[in-house]
């Protein structure tokens, strides 16, 4: 992580949630989703601490280029594709204003610049804390 990026992530604020509600498992695609037109033009970049599927070696290797836009990043994540530990970086140009990262599969942190997506997400998922 660069010292731009660290300063960036910084000044964002955050929540966090369970990524399970019952036996539904709330995915990466359904995140980026709820989203809408906030995140249409992000430039994506993903990391793993474990590659579980055939999906996140495309991901990696997409995100040590220069990223890849959501739409790319959503059809690599559907259908169904539930992540250990992964983070997903979205950026505006060279700024970095969305960090989704998920916890062994059972926790998503979403950082955000702009404080409307975490209310478009503390609306629909129950359980949500602020960080």
């Amino acid at each position: 992580m660069t010292r731009e990026t660290a300063e960036a992530e910084a000044g964002m604020k955050g929540i966090t949630f369970p990524a399970w509600h019952g036996k539904y498992y709330v995915t990466l695609a359904e995140l980026l989703v709820r989203l809408g037109s906030v995140g249409l033009d992000l430039t994506w970049r993903v990391k793993f601490d474990e590659i579980v599927d055939p999906r996140c070696v495309e991901m990696a290797s997409r995100s040590a280029d220069a990223g890849m836009d959501t739409l790319t990043l959503l059809s690599l994540t559907t259908p169904f594709l539930q992540l250990i530990d992964a983070e997903a970086r979205g950026f505006a140009g060279d700024e970095l204003v969305l960090v989704l990262t998920e916890f062994d599969s059972s926790l998503w942190e979403v950082r955000a610049v702009d404080e409307r997506v975490l209310s478009e997400l503390r609306r629909h998922y129950p359980g949500t804390k602020d960080l």
